[in-house]
């Protein structure tokens, strides 16, 4: 038996090749999250409205693709997986948070100078239009923060949400509508 064992071909995999294998991965990897990082970032703080909150569930979010990314078959298809991630965790987030809205809604309004008072009714517009783009259901919302908030083309938009374009053009023409009416 042991002379059978010893006629098999050795493995032509070696820990070098295994470890080239990883090392390639991982520069892959880095490369995907330099060019997804923004995205990231936007989408989740497009659910939560909180830069902090944005920023841990994005860090969370690159942590979960990392452990994961050499699961993902389809590479090519990484900023689809990545925002579909982000926009669960956010979503998670903001459901169990209920501090975040007493954080955003504490304004110091102490000094009103005029550039405080631009500043207020700057921060009163975005919290307004914010409030708006939230009672959007989420297939809409999502295409308006990418659209129109970060400036996507309908293209990039349909590739990311595996849509096409005709879908996104028209949510995106249903979203618009809506907010008209909520900011009335």
């Amino acid at each position: 038996m042991n002379e059978l064992v010893d006629r098999l071909p050795t493995p032509s995999v070696s820990v070098e090749s295994a470890s080239e294998t990883a090392e390639d991965l991982a520069r892959e990897f880095d490369a995907r999250v330099l060019d997804s990082s923004r995205m990231a970032f936007h989408v989740a703080y497009s659910v939560l409205r909180h830069p902090q909150d944005a920023e841990d569930v994005a860090q969370d979010a690159f942590i979960r693709a990392r452990r994961s990314f050499h699961r993902l078959r389809d590479r090519d298809r990484f900023r689809a997986w990545l925002a579909r991630m982000v926009w669960r965790m956010a979503l998670d987030l903001r459901r169990g948070d209920k501090n975040r809205r007493s954080r955003e809604e504490k304004v110091a309004v102490t000094d009103l100078t005029p550039s405080h008072e631009v500043q207020l009714l700057e921060d009163e517009r975005s919290r307004r239009l914010w409030s708006a783009i939230d009672l959007l259901p989420e297939s809409l919302r999502l295409v308006v923060v990418l659209t129109s908030i970060q400036e996507h083309s309908v293209k990039d938009v349909a590739s990311l949400m595996e849509l096409p374009e005709g879908t996104v053009k028209s949510r995106l023409f249903t979203a618009r509508q809506r907010l008209q009416e909520l900011l009335r």
